[in-house]
């Protein structure tokens, strides 16, 4: 008994923490109708900067915490200011969701340059003895984290029952537009919000980083923590926060202790979908919802760029001629760059197909390249099979996996949708890490042999781009097509307006398993090709962080374009090798491009090339 209570005690002691990155979630969507990815990363810089005040500044530690807070809420008010409430005048919800995951890629590689690369580990506030209690040993640091996140719980409730400025939070909470008519500053309000929210994260991060190593990466995971306890407890709800955080703590804590941590993870993800399907708005819902007739609700539609059928054949037939010249103009140093570059674009056709046309978000995108890649691997390393089989064994499951995932999550639109796409993709990587005896675990897996079709190896670099180059010229043309079909104008219809489109005798519900499938079958095929290029693959290569980099590619290069990831695709990947010296700045400036992008070009590099060619006019918002 005393066991099971020392492990309900490091529950709560977790799922403290992720109850304050829930209540930071749970603030800026009250007030704002937008979930902010970002928060993870205030916990990262509260907890860094704080560290380098203590160490190098020589700060005692309370006004090192104290300053870490404040530096890092007014990094907060800065961003702010400049990116998050600007776009909310401006921007879906959807595209608001994509620049807060660039400003939390912006937050890792400014950690990434200024700390590096390596973990920081700071000393519990108390020491290290833990305290004993009625014969139960409770570790010192989190009895600090009890604290501040009760004193955090306590203050937040004070000033949002009591005071003005609870109020007028309040007021932008229940109704924006009323609440500007009654005098309110909603964009002043808004950029509090986000501030608090910002505060709200640092604290949380520098009390749990005597508990865990940070680095430059953390903010990421605990981002992905903070959006799922929210989920699980509902968004819109302070309570359902923080019952959502504790509850997701003591799940994986009893998983751990009793399942295993290899599958920890993939409990609580299952507890996520399962939330989802039958209660999407969480366990406990807001007392005061949002009306519906304010923004989070409201459907804008941005126009996509397109060119003239002439001019599109003849910029198709230079690209081509370009793609079979390539890598005798950049040489072989960039040849594997250029392989890397076509491979994720065929992933992406996929993904601007559901996302850039079907209107609904994907954030595991990448489950479906580990699914098809670990597939193909596995059949041509263990069971000797020809690698086209493999790839295709690995398609079939990848679709069989989409439709499921479809099904089970039919009614769900928007960041609800999102939400489920990501709790696969992380579903997807706790798989790949447990069943190591498949998949390699942690470490990969190796061995996996050259692709080869009827003998014939494509065992050299040159032959590997020429057949990945010859598959994205073949997919490429074959979604054109569909989508300037009854297909496509379907699934734009459906994005635009689903209710309409229904009415109109669209089938709702199998273009958007279409879609679905047509998405999981291109990245299932782009992690298969991905394993036998590398001849490698492990879970860091296909996990989460790829599925966000697919999405920084799709916005960067213009969504609703087919061609436009493939201008993500090469900034991304390629411009990296050139400048290989300036390398740690790529996390950086990816995100500072896919912020910047959502807010100030939202149909993305070929929009802009589009616009910038002689007689093109400017497109208008519809």
């Amino acid at each position: 008994m005393t066991q099971f209570i020392q492990i309900i005690i490091g529950g709560i002691q977790q799922g403290s923490i992720y109850a304050l990155l829930a209540l930071g979630f749970s603030l800026v969507y009250r007030v704002t109708g937008v979930i902010n990815l970002a928060q993870g990363a205030f916990c990262t810089l509260g907890a860094l900067t704080a560290y380098s005040l203590e160490t190098s500044v020589g700060l005692p530690p309370l006004l090192a915490a104290l300053g870490a807070i404040l530096a890092t809420t007014a990094l907060a008010a800065v961003a702010g200011r400049a990116l998050f409430v600007p776009g909310l005048a401006r921007l879906t919800n959807s595209n608001m969701l994509m620049m807060t995951a660039g400003l939390l890629t912006l937050f890792e590689g400014l950690v990434l340059v200024i700390w590096g690369s390596q973990p920081y580990a700071m000393p519990p506030f108390s020491g290290e003895k833990p305290w004993r209690v009625a014969g139960l040993l409770l570790p010192t640091q989190g009895v600090w984290v009890f604290g501040v996140t009760l004193a955090i719980i306590v203050a937040l409730g004070w000033m949002l029952a009591r005071t003005r400025l609870g109020q007028s939070l309040r007021a932008c909470s229940e109704n924006p537009t009323a609440a500007r008519l009654m005098g309110v500053d909603v964009p002043r309000m808004q950029l509090f919000a986000f501030a608090l929210a910002g505060a709200i994260g640092a604290a949380a991060g520098v009390v749990v980083a005597p508990a865990i190593a940070l680095q430059f990466d953390t903010g990421r995971l605990l981002t992905i923590s903070g959006f799922i306890a929210v989920a699980i407890g509902g968004i819109a709800s302070f309570p359902g926060a923080i019952a959502g955080g504790l509850l997701l703590g003591l799940v994986g804590q009893l998983a751990t202790a009793y399942v295993s941590s290899l599958f920890s993870n993939a409990l609580a993800l299952g507890l996520l979908l399962i939330v989802l399907v039958w209660r999407p708005s969480g366990l406990i819902r807001a007392k005061l919802a949002r009306r519906s007739d304010v923004r989070d609700e409201a459907r804008v539609w941005m126009h996509v760029s397109r060119l003239p059928s002439a001019m599109a054949w003849r910029g198709g037939g230079l690209l081509i001629c370009l793609g079979l010249a390539a890598p005798f103009l950049l040489g072989q140093a960039l040849l594997g760059a250029l392989i890397i570059t076509l491979i994720l674009f065929i992933a992406l056709i996929g993904q601007d197909v559901l996302m850039g046309y079907g209107g609904q978000i994907s954030l595991g995108q990448a489950g479906f390249m580990a699914i098809g890649g670990y597939t193909a691997a596995y059949l041509a390393t263990e069971h000797a099979w020809a690698p086209i089989a493999g790839v295709v064994a690995g398609m079939g499951l990848s679709v069989a996996c989409a439709i499921v995932l479809a099904a089970v999550t039919l009614r769900l639109r928007g960041l609800y949708m999102a939400l489920a796409t990501l709790a696969f993709g992380l579903l997807i990587d706790s798989c790949a890490i447990g069943f190591d005896d498949i998949t390699g675990g942690p470490s990969g897996m190796v061995g996996i042999p050259d692709f080869s079709v009827a003998g014939f190896a494509f065992a050299t670099p040159m032959r590997m781009y020429f057949l990945v180059l010859a598959l994205v010229v073949l997919i490429f043309v074959a979604v054109a097509g569909a989508m300037r079909s009854g297909f496509g104008r379907a699934l734009q219809a459906i994005r635009t307006d689903p209710l309409a489109a229904a009415a109109l005798g669209v089938n709702v519900v199998g273009c958007k398993m279409a879609a679905f499938a047509l998405s999981a079958t291109l990245a299932s095929l782009a992690g298969s090709l991905y394993a036998f290029q590398f001849h490698f693959l492990s879970p860091d290569m296909v996990g989460t962080p790829r599925s966000l980099e697919l999405v920084s590619m799709l916005v960067i290069g213009g969504e609703g374009t087919l061609i436009g990831p493939l201008l993500g695709a090469a900034v991304l990947t390629i411009l990296p090798t050139v400048f290989q010296p300036l390398a740690i700045y790529k996390t950086l400036a990816s995100g500072a491009l896919l912020a910047g992008c959502s807010l100030y070009l939202p149909q993305g590099m070929f929009g802009l090339i589009v616009r910038l060619l002689p007689g093109q006019k400017r497109p208008i918002a519809a």
